[in-house]
C-alpha cells in the first residue's frame, strides 16, 4: 500500500476548505462536479480513526463556543495567536482593534489567514520566534491548543519560550479538555496504554491526513486542570484562574510568577 507523502496536511486542507466555503479557488470534488466537503482526519498510534469537518476552522464568532467569546473579553494588550490556522480568533480581534500576530508553523494556514485579513502573520514555531524582538501581553492557545504543551518533556520549553516573549504581566489564556470523563472503552484503554508507558493518559500521539498528504506523527496533550497545574511547577507561570463553565472543556488563565 501506498505511503502518504509527508507535507503540510493541515495547510492543505484549510486551502480546500476556504475554496469551498467561498467558492473561490480549486476545490475537491465529488462526482467530477460537486465540491467534496472538506474532513480532517486524524490518526492515533493504537490505530484509532476520527473525522470531522474542517469548515469549523472558518467560523465567524455567531458559530463560536461560549468559552471562545469570555476568552476574548480577557485578552489585553498586544496578542499573539499560537497556532493561529486560519485566523478566526486573530481576525476577530483585529477587527476590535487589538494589535495582533497569527503564529503557525503550516505555509498554507498562514497563506489563508492572510487571504482572510490578517495583517500580521509569522511562520515558525513558537521556540524559533522566542529569538524575536517583538513583546505581548496575551498569548493565546484557543481552540483546544493547550495541546500545544504536548505533555511534561516539551511544557517547560514551550513556556520558556513564551517568557522570553512577554511584557512584564503577560497572561496566557488556554483552552483545553479535560478526558477522564469518558467511558468509552478505546479511549479509556488509551489512557490505561499511556499510563503504562509513563505517559500522562492524555497525552496523544497524533498524525493529520488529508487526501494524499501526512503531517509528520506529533504529540497533543488533553490533561485536567490538576495534571496541568503540576506541569507548571517550576516553569515560570502559575494558574491564575480556571472557568469550567463548558466542561469538559475548561479556559485557564496563566500569569507569570513574581
Amino acid at each position: 500500500m501506498e505511503q502518504p507523502a509527508i507535507g503540510d496536511a493541515f495547510g492543505e486542507m484549510i486551502r480546500d476548505a476556504y475554496a469551498v466555503r467561498t467558492g473561490i479557488g480549486p476545490r475537491p470534488l465529488a462526482g467530477g462536479r460537486l465540491p467534496r466537503p472538506v474532513i480532517e482526519v486524524i490518526e492515533r498510534d493504537d490505530g484509532l480513526i476520527n473525522g470531522a469537518p474542517a469548515d469549523h476552522y472558518l467560523d465567524e464568532p455567531e458559530a463560536w463556543q461560549p468559552h471562545d467569546h469570555r476568552a476574548l473579553r480577557l485578552c489585553r494588550g498586544h496578542v499573539l495567536d499560537i497556532g493561529v490556522g486560519a485566523a478566526r480568533i486573530a481576525l476577530e480581534l483585529q477587527r476590535r482593534g487589538f494589535a495582533v500576530t497569527g503564529l503557525d508553523t503550516s505555509p498554507g494556514a498562514i497563506e489563508v489567514a492572510r487571504k482572510r485579513g490578517l495583517r500580521d502573520t509569522v511562520l515558525s514555531t513558537v521556540d524559533g520566534y522566542a529569538r524575536a524582538s517583538a513583546r505581548y501581553d496575551t498569548f493565546l492557545l484557543l481552540g483546544n491548543n493547550l495541546g500545544l504543551l504536548e505533555g511534561p518533556e516539551r511544557a517547560p520549553v514551550f513556556l520558556e519560550a513564551l517568557a522570553r516573549l512577554a511584557n512584564r504581566g503577560a497572561r496566557i489564556l488556554a483552552q483545553g479538555a479535560d478526558p477522564y470523563g469518558t467511558k468509552d472503552p478505546v479511549h479509556v484503554a488509551y489512557h490505561q496504554r499511556n499510563r503504562a508507558r509513563g505517559r500522562l493518559g492524555g497525552q496523544l500521539r497524533l498524525r493529520l491526513r488529508y487526501r494524499l498528504v501526512a503531517s509528520d506523527w506529533f504529540d497533543y496533550l488533553n490533561c485536567s486542570v490538576d495534571e496541568l497545574d503540576q506541569l507548571l511547577k517550576g516553569t515560570g507561570w502559575h494558574l491564575k484562574s480556571i472557568d469550567q463553565k463548558d466542561r469538559p472543556y475548561y479556559l485557564a488563565v496563566m500569569e507569570q510568577d513574581h
